[in-house]
């Protein structure tokens, strides 16, 4: 946060503390003894609560430590206030079944990423709004429409290793895997074509996503001078740029020059969508589509790099299929189905470094867990390393090792959520695979690396986990003969 912002929040709590008494959030009268206890822990001060603290930590990417010193403290189900709000902490894998199987705790954005994004994502609405936007974006995203896009993917990745990678000592790899997981998604899901007026609109995009993406996580004060006012900038001028695309894509369809099948935003307009619902949800697509994979990729590199053996493995299974490829000749479905340990590391990855740090929701009900009610209007925060990293579910698990995910049904139900679960599991779980696969096909096979001098691989989380540097690695090229 930025200082301007700082000294406006001391301000803010000095004339709370002034002219309030200590206050907590109101939880009923009359009948409290009939009923069973709010949650342990505190709200701390009014407003702020546990808020700036939280941020502190994922700067310092010390979230998780956070997390476990609270629920030493207070136990699995806690009270506490996280931007302006009572907000439980539910951890645990029973803790996850009952936050995917309960319809009356239903999924919330922060204010910040609501005012960055919008409120009427795919994430946002419910029940039948929500099966119908949901289905729209599934036509793009279901495994057999992600398998006829494996040849462009593959395309798009040899491409992009070409041109930033090819010919270069150095690397940072965060801002090249979020160029590349950008240009993907544009092309794929939303049909902005390469070597076209499109290019523009792709260059324009990435610019103010790279920006917006930063107020995710941020004390929203839209005051000058604070990154939050700099980053709504950006998200007005994104919405701009979608609402010209949606306007192009209307004019081809209505001159019989497109099809619904065409593309994620066409689709939406023949379904009748509104326009705002439509940028809503590109805006949510275009973070979730790319920023998360692109975290993966980085993390997987990194940790390929410290691990030997897994790397060989990785690299020993691409080399196969390599071998019985012809020059040019792109990845197909069947290749994808052989990368399975590269897929165990991309899994072990995710459990050791979750793009998410949790996943936030709303009590549309009063809501009992754990012996504690959780009154209705309470934010309910659903911390994803708390089962991740538990020692009972996956020993040793500071350390990296793929096998864990050879055989998955030894997992215990509930307790590795990466791509959340129940009703609303992520429909982009195909895409992010085959992206990935791809992805990490082409970088093992065309290149060996090594941490560059002086990057130390640490990172922090905020709003998303990123590396010192970008991940700065020496490359070293091999086998360019292959699909140059």
């Amino acid at each position: 946060m930025d200082a301007a912002a700082w000294t406006v929040l001391a301000a803010v709590v000095a004339i709370l503390a002034a002219v309030v008494p200590v206050l907590v959030f109101a939880s009923g009268t009359g009948d409290m003894t009939k009923r069973r206890p709010l949650p342990p822990g505190f709200f701390g001060l009014p407003l702020i609560g546990q808020t700036l603290s939280i941020l502190r930590a994922l700067r310092a990417n010390a979230g998780e430590e956070w997390l476990r010193r609270w629920v030493a403290a207070y136990g699995p189900v806690s009270r506490m206030s996280f931007f302006g709000h009572p907000t439980a902490i539910l951890a645990g894998a029973s803790a996850n079944k009952f936050i995917f199987a309960s319809a009356a705790v239903a999924p919330k954005s922060t204010e910040s990423m609501a005012r960055m994004i919008g409120r009427r994502t795919i994430r946002d609405v419910a029940g039948d709004e929500h099966r119908r936007v949901r289905a729209m974006m599934v036509q793009f995203l279901r495994p057999d429409a992600v398998k006829r896009r494996v040849a462009t993917m593959d395309d798009e990745v040899r491409r992009h290793l070409d041109a930033e990678w090819r010919g270069r000592d150095t690397v940072a790899v965060m801002p090249s895997m979020k160029t590349l997981t950008f240009d993907v998604m544009c092309v794929v899901l939303f049909g902005l074509r390469r070597d076209t007026a499109d290019d523009a609109v792709r260059r324009e995009l990435s610019t103010e996503f790279q920006q917006l993406v930063m107020g995710i996580s941020v004390v929203p004060l839209d005051l000058p001078f604070t990154a939050f006012r700099k980053c709504l900038a950006a998200s007005r001028r994104g919405r701009r740029a979608v609402a010209g695309v949606i306007d192009e894509r209307r004019a081809k369809l209505e001159r019989g020059e497109s099809s619904p099948a065409d593309d994620v935003v066409t689709h939406m307009l023949a379904e009748g969508l509104p326009d705002e619902e439509i940028i809503d949800n590109v805006m949510f697509l275009m973070i979730a589509a790319h920023d998360t994979t692109a975290a993966l990729l980085t993390f997987l590199v990194r940790y390929l790099d410290a691990n030997g053996d897994a790397y060989a493995k990785v690299a020993g299974e691409q080399e196969e299929i390599a071998r019985c490829k012809t020059p040019g000749e792109p990845l197909s479905w069947d290749d994808l189905a052989r990368m399975r340990f590269t897929w165990a590391a991309a899994m072990e990855t995710l459990r050791l470094v979750p793009p998410v740090f949790s996943i936030l929701r709303e009590t549309a009900a009063d809501v009992e867990f754990g012996g504690y009610r959780i009154p209705k209007g309470w934010q309910v925060m659903q911390p994803l390393t708390m089962t991740q990293w538990d020692p009972d579910i996956f020993p040793e698990p500071e350390r990296f090792d793929p096998a864990r995910f050879e055989n998955s049904s030894a997992i215990p139900p509930f307790s590795f959520i990466p791509f959340g679960g129940g009703a609303r599991v992520c429909p982009g779980v195909d895409f992010a695979k085959v992206e990935t696969l791809v992805a990490v096909h082409y970088i093992v096979t065309r290149f060996r690396w090594k941490l560059a001098a002086g990057c130390d691989g640490s990172f922090s989380r905020f709003p998303l986990p990123y590396p010192s540097q970008g991940l700065l690695i020496d490359i070293e090229p091999i086998h360019e003969q292959r699909n140059a």
